[in-house]
């Protein structure tokens, strides 16, 4: 549940004094963009990566995005200021405004950009998923991009808590792995870790284009291939990566069990990322601390 302040276009405000219109054509078509990032000791964690990709997703959905980043990073810390998170994640919404025919003559910005917090989720330790065959589009021109349409993920996660998994595995048209609703999703062989390219139709999450970057330093390269289901279930281990999760085991994958093994890769990764992510924080508070 999100906290009780949000920021809506540069303005501090209760939740229940933010107004949105059904003039608002982007907000009631999905023609918007988010991103969730992970607060540590009241830092955003990867700010500067969450925003990136959504610049570049505004850019390929034609959504406005007049947005200055500075000010978008102090806005969202005088939210998590204002909710007082230290330990959280918070979300950033950019809206198209006008656009179609169902729309006011309000005089709205061309885009509106919403910021608030929340507490961070609780996880099962062993993940069980889902199996969905064509739950992913890979040829369509938006996969990958993270939009405020979102029904296709909300909806193959409720059906896969209905049946009592926790999250679901994404197939493309092709029958290939591409990721969860909201995950990244890794296999184990033999110490090497592979994970969906971009092609497969997932999404470029944050914390798996870290691992991708940290891995050969730490002994455990990752790299992108092709999946099928077949590999997931013959792998020593699969897990799962998103900024609220960091790195999770799953221990079942459509009622098969999968193996648990000890995991050194998981582990391995698990640590550098630890490490990647203290980093982060200890430059960004000294440099918060300097201004």
């Amino acid at each position: 549940m999100i906290h009780r302040l949000v920021c809506h276009n540069g303005r501090l405000l209760p939740v229940e004094d933010v107004r949105l219109s059904p003039g608002q054509s982007g907000l009631m078509s999905g023609w918007g963009l988010f991103t969730t990032m992970r607060i540590v000791e009241g830092i955003p964690f990867a700010f500067e990566r969450h925003w990136k990709r959504l610049s570049r997703d505004a850019e390929k959905t034609h959504c406005p995005f007049p947005f200055d980043e500075g000010a978008a990073r102090s806005q969202l810390a005088q939210v998590l200021s204002a909710n007082k998170v230290q330990e959280g994640c918070a979300r950033i919404y950019a809206m198209q405004n006008k656009i179609g025919f169902w729309r006011s003559d309000e005089n709205f910005p061309d885009a509106d950009l919403l910021i608030c917090s929340s507490d961070l989720p609780s996880y099962r330790e062993q993940m069980r998923l889902a199996l969905r065959p064509h739950g992913r589009h890979a040829a369509s021109p938006l996969a990958g991009v993270k939009v405020t349409s979102w029904l296709n993920n909300v909806w193959n996660l409720y059906e896969a808590q209905q049946a009592g998994y926790d999250e679901v595995v994404l197939l493309n048209e092709r029958g290939e792995v591409a990721e969860c609703t909201a995950a990244n999703i890794f296999c184990v062989v033999r110490g090497r870790v592979a994970t969906p390219p971009l092609s497969s139709g997932c999404l470029a999450g944050v914390t798996r284009e870290v691992l991708l970057e940290i891995g050969e330093a730490v002994g455990v390269p990752v790299e992108e291939r092709v999946l099928m289901p077949e590999d997931l279930f013959a792998a020593d281990e699969v897990f799962v990566s998103s900024t609220n999760r960091s790195l999770l085991p799953v221990s079942h994958i459509d009622g098969k069990t999968v193996s648990l093994a000890q995991g050194d890769a998981r582990q391995k990764l698990e640590k550098a990322f630890g490490r990647y992510v203290r980093e982060y924080v200890e430059s960004h508070s000294a440099a918060a601390t300097k201004r």
